[in-house]
C-alpha cells in the first residue's frame, strides 16, 4: 500500500493530509543545493557514519570517506552517497564489512515531483486533492489532500 497509503488508511474518510513537496527543478540547482560550497550537506550526509560509530558500536573513520550527491533524472532523485577513499575494513556489531576504493554507500534518496506526479501518487493512494500552494518561484509545494467519504 505504501506510505501515503497507509497515512490515507489512518486519517479515514472525511479526514485530510496536508504535506511539502520538493518540486522538480533545474538539475544544475539541485546537484548544487546538495553539494553546497560550505560543506553542511556533506556533514549532514558524514553524521550517519558518526552515528553508527555512536550506537552501534562501529569504528567508520569519517575521513576515510567522502560525499557524493547528485541528481538522478530518469528516477526523479538527488541520491546521497558516501564513496571509500580508500580500501578499508569496518566491523559494526560484530559483522565485518570491506570497502574498496570508490566503493559507496547509498545513505539518501531525496525525491522530487511535478505538481501532476504527486497529486497521482496520493489519488492511488486513495486522498483526492483539494489545494496546492506553490512558492513564487515554483520550487517547493504544500498540498492538501483528504479522504472522500
Amino acid at each position: 500500500m505504501g506510505f501515503l497509503g497507509n497515512i490515507a488508511r489512518m486519517v479515514g474518510p472525511r479526514g485530510g493530509l496536508l504535506v511539502g513537496v520538493d518540486l522538480k527543478k533545474d538539475p544544475e540547482r539541485l546537484n548544487a543545493a546538495y553539494n553546497d560550497a560550505h560543506g553542511i550537506t556533506a556533514a549532514f550526509n558524514l553524521n550517519l557514519l558518526a552515528r553508527v560509530n555512536r550506537e552501534l558500536d562501529a569504528a567508520f573513520d569519517l575521513d576515510a570517506f567522502t560525499h557524493h550527491a547528485f541528481y538522478n533524472e530518469a528516477l526523479g532523485r538527488i541520491e546521497m552517497h558516501l564513496i571509500s577513499r580508500g580500501a578499508q575494513r569496518v566491523r559494526i556489531d560484530g559483522e565485518r564489512f570491506d570497502f574498496l576504493p570508490g566503493q559507496g554507500i547509498h545513505t539518501e534518496s531525496s525525491y522530487k515531483y511535478h505538481i501532476e506526479e504527486f497529486q497521482a501518487l496520493a489519488r492511488e493512494a486513495g486522498f483526492a486533492p483539494v489545494r496546492v500552494w506553490t512558492d513564487a518561484e515554483r520550487l517547493f509545494s504544500v498540498h492538501y489532500f483528504n479522504v472522500p467519504g
